[in-house]
């Protein structure tokens, strides 16, 4: 059985949602983002105390086929740009189409109406994440993190970090205070 949960984005999130499964006493055959796989279905009053625990700590059950599919659209954009070192040279739309097995076109459609954005700036804004984190680690020079998300030129992801944030990479890795967000709060 497989359940969804939002917020499930890194691997200390995965450790949490495995520590509540066993209190919970549910045997489960894996945990990734956004994703667990149960060895067999839980009685109500387990699920109910799951549901309870993993609430407590700022995850959420999904139980409606749409929103399971918008998590995984997130969840499968988080790992192409947290969870990957090189850049992919398929098309976003083509690697969500392939991995949701739905047509992109549905999958955009579904997640501006449901988010009051698009696919496209959601991916956008993880990749000046994951550019903050970059900058803020110094050990990749713009030129690295520039071919390492699979923009085009320095120009490129400059012009996009200063178009998201307002400021660029220089003016960003010389402030005294990053302002970075969580990754579930893009």
């Amino acid at each position: 059985m497989k359940l969804y949960i939002k917020n499930m984005v890194c691997n200390r999130c995965k450790m949490a949602v495995q520590t509540e499964l066993e209190k919970a006493g549910l045997e489960h055959l894996s945990v990734e983002l956004g994703e667990i796989s149960l060895k067999e279905k839980p009685g109500d009053q387990q699920l109910q105390q799951l549901e309870k625990s993993l609430t407590a700590l700022g995850f959420e059950m999904i139980d409606n086929q749409k929103s399971r599919l918008i998590e995984q659209i997130k969840t499968e954009i988080i790992k192409l740009v947290h969870y990957t070192d090189t850049a992919n040279p398929l098309k976003l739309s083509t690697i969500l189409a392939d991995h949701l097995h739905h047509d992109y076109s549905y999958l955009s459609n579904l997640f501006s109406s449901v988010e009051g954005t698009t696919i496209e700036k959601y991916y956008i804004a993880q990749k000046i994440e994951k550019v903050k984190e970059l900058l803020i680690y110094n050990e990749l020079s713009l030129s690295e993190i520039s071919y390492q998300l699979g923009y085009s030129s320095v120009a490129h992801l400059s012009a996009q970090f200063k178009q998201v944030t307002g400021m660029t990479p220089s003016q960003f890795k010389g402030l005294q205070k990053h302002a970075r967000k969580n990754i579930d709060d893009v």
